[in-house]
């Protein structure tokens, strides 16, 4: 879609989604994809920032292609992934995943950060990474296992600010890639109990990733901490924090950093349910204040094991309630929780869901 559709209004761009499915031949896909979120969302030409897909599908790339959506396609090195055998044939499993996507995803790939204490792992990390940034990826996570899982061979646990990694920062940096970074979780990952926190689920199937019951574990202020350190020694590094920067429930100190460090953003995924927790005002103002540093995204996942169908009717469903609590003025459900909807104003719109993918991960779109 030409660039001139990302500045109508939303009220505009349902009218010009509509005439985009006149015609469509298959009338069940045309009516799950219907509802006027949906097509006010597919007409601002999305970008789901962070996302994980390794599973090639007609079905879904179609879902892609009617939705008008691009994606980040997030790799992720775990220690046991239940998913993949090892690390390459994921990251193999993604770069497939993007090449049949047709130009709609791109790839944020990883380094394995269990080698840390092998002579060679930085080498081996810069090698790796070059030969994906040669075929096309644009970014490159770091997981919070770095902080709280991994151990150097002394038996310490492994900070992000190490400086066995500073050679592979800079060299994305030097690549003008982008590093996304999950570093520490939720604050209710170290607190009691809580089966009101929209985390409780998370860490009742993962006990893990639950540090209240690992007191000798790092604290979430010393992993951020760190994080800091290394976003400040690194300033030519775009660094995006995943998940609200795990500053989730204090939008206060999420603007601290982003005054602070200007080669620091954030995304939304998984975290969209602490903003409609807040104070309707203070999150909307939030938003407005710092609408150049903020990126849309979801988390969503499709794995080899999930059916396609299954896997559209959930990322479509996402899109829909995430448009509606930050297009519309609705009093709405979101997560088992009456919020009221943003209304934020379409120029905020146009980059949290669009212009701050293109300028903060260059190449996330049409990187094929």
């Amino acid at each position: 879609m030409k660039k001139s559709i990302l500045c109508i209004s939303v009220t505009a761009a349902l009218s010009m989604a509509a005439w985009l499915w006149a015609g469509d031949a298959n009338k069940s896909e045309e009516s799950a994809i219907s509802s006027p979120e949906l097509k006010a969302f597919a007409a601002i030409e999305p970008v789901d920032t962070h996302a994980h897909a390794f599973k090639n599908d007609p079905a879904f790339f179609e879902m892609m292609n009617r939705l008008h959506l691009h994606i980040l396609d997030i790799c992720v090195a775990k220690r046991n992934d239940a998913d993949f055998p090892d690390l390459p044939s994921k990251i193999q499993a993604a770069k497939s995943f993007v090449k049949g996507s047709g130009g709609r995803a791109a790839l944020c790939t990883t380094f394995d950060p269990f080698k840390f204490s092998d002579a060679a792992f930085a080498r081996e990390a810069i090698g790796q990474l070059d030969k994906d940034f040669s075929d096309g990826a644009v970014a490159v996570k770091i997981w919070k296992n770095i902080g709280m899982e991994l151990k150097d061979s002394r038996g310490a646990f492994v900070m992000p600010d190490n400086s066995r990694f500073e050679p592979i920062y800079r060299d994305i940096a030097a690549h003008g890639k982008t590093m996304v970074a999950h570093l520490a979780e939720p604050d209710s990952c170290w607190l009691p109990p809580d089966k009101n926190s929209p985390d409780s689920r998370y860490y009742q199937e993962h006990p893990e990733w639950y540090m209240y019951t690992k007191p000798d574990h790092p604290s979430k202020h010393a992993i951020l901490q760190a994080r800091d350190h290394l976003v400040e020694e690194n300033p030519k590094l775009r660094v995006v924090g995943a998940h609200l920067g795990s500053m989730e429930r204090d939008l206060d100190e999420i603007g601290r950093h982003l005054d602070r460090y200007p080669n620091f953003a954030i995304d939304t995924a998984a975290r969209v349910i602490y903003l409609a927790l807040q104070p309707r005002d203070k999150a909307r103002q939030f938003l407005i204040k710092y609408q150049d540093r903020i990126l849309y995204a979801t988390d969503l996942e499709f794995y080899p094991r999930e059916e396609a169908q299954n896997a559209v009717r959930a990322w479509q469903k996402r899109y829909a309630t995430d448009w509606r609590f930050f297009a519309t003025n609705d009093v709405m459900d979101y997560h088992g929780h009456k919020v009221h909807g943003l209304a934020l104003p379409e120029p905020v719109l146009r980059k949290l869901y669009h212009d701050n993918a293109v300028r903060w991960i260059p190449g996330i779109i049409h990187a094929n």
